[in-house]
């Protein structure tokens, strides 16, 4: 099955967006991206080369984990990828956009999660509202 984000679409003949990535903005990109990677299945944090070592050292960081810019794949061809960012505030307010994450066992999930260093906001009906480790809301629903 081939994803929205890897086909190649057109719109009276011209070629249309494609979906690549989703960007969070957060004040530890390490440790969110190790988050999300084991939230997700079929995401891991990408692998530091000796290459990426190399240009790390010399803008100043020696330590991937102080790395600003960090980068979660999906194996081929299951998703977009995700970019965890180092911003200086911390979120302030609700998220205009989130993500929905769907579980065969919403409640086990979300218990998964929570171990992860999630937490629950909210216990609707059929899903489970939660936020990540720096605040940011994303959904559990069936499927």
């Amino acid at each position: 099955m081939v994803g929205l984000w890897t086909c190649a679409l057109s719109w009276q003949g011209v070629a249309v967006a494609r979906f690549l990535d989703v960007l969070f903005d957060c004040r530890h990109p390490a440790s969110l991206a190790r988050f999300w990677a084991a939230a997700l299945e079929g995401y891991a944090v990408a692998p530091y080369d000796e290459a990426e070592l190399a240009r790390l050292r010399a803008t100043g960081i020696d330590d991937p984990e102080d790395d600003p810019n960090v980068l979660v794949e999906p194996s081929p061809g299951s998703g977009p990828r995700l970019w965890f960012n180092l911003v200086p505030e911390a979120k302030q307010v609700k998220n205009r956009v989130h993500l929905d994450l769907a579980s065969a066992d919403v409640s086990a999930e979300a218990r998964r999660l929570t171990g992860l260093g999630a937490r629950v906001l909210a216990e609707h009906q059929a899903w489970v509202t939660m936020a990540d480790p720096e605040g940011n809301e994303f959904d559990v629903t069936p499927g």
